[in-house]
């Protein structure tokens, strides 16, 4: 290693490659490609107003046009580098609406990459930490000429690698390839992401929640009750004071989670009837909740382990519970034991004036 003590991405894929003396490379030059488009995607950002793509008349007007032409970039760069390589027989994007097919005048791979480009888009204004989240499995059909939406429906604990990267005061990388968790950050001299944290493992304990407290007259009991107890503090049956974190960027919360612990939550609520959840199945909640489980924690949709779930389409959204393994434990215990029908009017709750 020339030029420090640290290795570099393609270093650190080759000795992992080394467990698998059969392996042929793809899944490496796969990682790297992915890589690229983040080191694309981060410079983009690094410049911010100062990139002429954003100079667009129609761009200054209103915030959601600049979310809206940010996320089809950031689509376009991932599609762009991982397309021609050879390793991918489809892909499946948040910002898209079907199966993006390989072209026919690239060779076709034995992969499928799932991917959200632009996690946390709301923050771009303000400079606030962004990211991408990715997803790799490998194709039940390799030898088909197209690849198909069933293709793509694996549960989360049959991905070969999933990682997301930051986008913030420095551009970190954190993946996963079965074998732990590790975190690369981009040298912005040498082009090159360099191992900074190497088998990253989250404390079962945590006094640190994240969840979108706007939300809560739509939250179930169980949920309303975890919250509640954690906001009791010390006087209450935690006996111990909570910090609430919520940076309206899920890749930035996990970060911390996988850093120093906590439990996030976006569970399934009663806000609009007949969801189970607002969170992609695929493309946020399989990918980090493999990395969570990697690293010690607990990936839940807050009633079941969410990678053991059978994806019903590649759209499916679904509740999300992640974290410290006792927290989320805790939580999934309470949506199983039975609790009060609770109304919203006291005069129909159990103790109310129309109850026996």
């Amino acid at each position: 290693m020339p030029l420090s003590h640290r290795l570099t991405l393609t270093q650190f894929l080759i000795e992992e490659r080394r467990r698998f003396p059969q392996a042929k490379g793809h899944l490496n030059a796969l990682i790297l490609d992915i890589a690229l488009a983040a080191k694309a995607i981060s410079r983009t950002f690094a410049l911010g107003m100062l990139d002429t793509r954003f100079e667009a008349p129609e761009l200054a007007t209103r915030r959601s046009d600049v979310q809206k032409h940010m996320d089809t970039l950031t689509n376009d760069i991932f599609v762009q580098t991982n397309e021609w390589g050879g390793h991918l027989a489809g892909m499946g994007s948040e910002e898209m609406e079907d199966i993006y097919q390989i072209p026919k005048n690239y060779s076709r791979g034995s992969y499928l990459l799932l991917f959200d480009p632009l996690d946390g888009s709301s923050n771009i204004d303000v400079n606030v930490t962004v990211g991408s989240i990715f997803s790799i499995l490998r194709t039940p059909s390799p030898h088909a000429p197209t690849a198909t939406e069933q293709d793509f429906l694996q549960p989360g604990a049959r991905q070969v690698a999933a990682g997301y990267v930051l986008y913030g005061p420095c551009t970190m990388l954190v993946l996963s390839v079965g074998n732990g968790v590790s975190a690369f950050t981009l040298d912005p001299a040498l082009g090159e992401f360099m191992l900074t944290q190497s088998q990253l493992t989250i404390p079962p304990k945590t006094a640190e929640f994240a969840i979108n407290t706007s939300n809560s007259r739509f939250w179930e009991p169980p949920i309303k009750r975890y919250v509640d107890e954690c906001l009791l503090g010390r006087a209450g049956p935690r006996e111990k004071d909570f910090n609430m974190r919520w940076v309206a960027s899920m890749v930035a919360d996990a970060h911390r989670i996988l850093l120093r612990g906590g439990v996030y939550m976006y569970p399934r609520d009663t806000k609009e009837a007949g969801k189970a959840g607002r969170l992609r199945l695929l493309y946020e909640a399989n990918p980090i909740g493999f990395l969570i489980e990697q690293a010690g924690g607990r990936a839940s949709t807050g009633r079941e382990p969410v990678l053991q779930v059978q994806p019903e389409g590649l759209h499916q959204c679904i509740g999300f519970v992640f974290g410290s393994k006792e927290e989320v434990e805790r939580i999934e215990r309470y949506h199983n034991e039975p609790y009060p029908n609770e109304g919203n009017a006291p005069l129909f709750t159990e103790r109310g004036l129309f109850c026996d």
